[in-house]
């Protein structure tokens, strides 16, 4: 009915790597191209429907869990759906490429060092996490398992914002 398939481009990438940003920028792109869209991402996701789970490592494999099948619902109903989480084990990644099929699931890796993240420190995580107020931060003392073949890697080189866009629509 909407003339392309419902997709699901699952952003992954510590925190501070720009996940959000790329995801927001994409969705304009897309919306100019009056293609129907949404982002899942902390913000909208940890509020209300994962308000209950915590940070341990059984509390974030629910979190994709739960966020893989909303993402599938929202692609079943034709929309091209961005999530823009941490999810940092590469098996619940797996899950969710499994749940939503191969072929309508791009992994996309937003490679930023661990460094640059920390300097952006948009929330002010690192810092609260090196001062002891935040246990089991992701890159610091609880492990992100990079991806091994991401359709796609950004945030490595520090591309411009609308280089990565432009490669992404491509592969849309």
């Amino acid at each position: 009915m909407n003339g392309y398939p419902g997709k699901v481009i699952w952003f992954t990438g510590l925190s501070g790597s720009g996940k959000s940003s790329i995801a927001n920028a994409l969705e304009k792109q897309l919306f100019a191209q009056g293609k129907r869209t949404y982002i899942l991402d902390g913000d909208n996701i940890r509020q209300g429907l994962n308000k209950d789970l915590g940070f341990s490592s059984s509390d974030r494999v629910e979190n994709i869990r739960r966020i893989a099948e909303v993402a599938k619902m929202m692609m079943d109903a034709g929309l091209i759906v961005m999530t823009a989480f941490i999810s940092p084990f590469r098996a619940e990644r797996e899950m969710a490429r499994q749940l939503i099929g191969a072929d309508r699931f791009l992994e996309v890796y937003v490679a930023t060092s661990l460094e640059i993240c920390e300097q952006r420190d948009p929330k002010g995580l690192y810092k609260k996490a090196r001062d002891g107020q935040l246990p089991n931060m992701t890159g610091l003392d609880s492990p992100y398992e990079a991806p091994l073949h991401p359709q796609m890697v950004v945030g490595k080189n520090s591309e411009p914002l609308e280089e990565s866009i432009r490669t992404l629509i491509r592969f849309l």
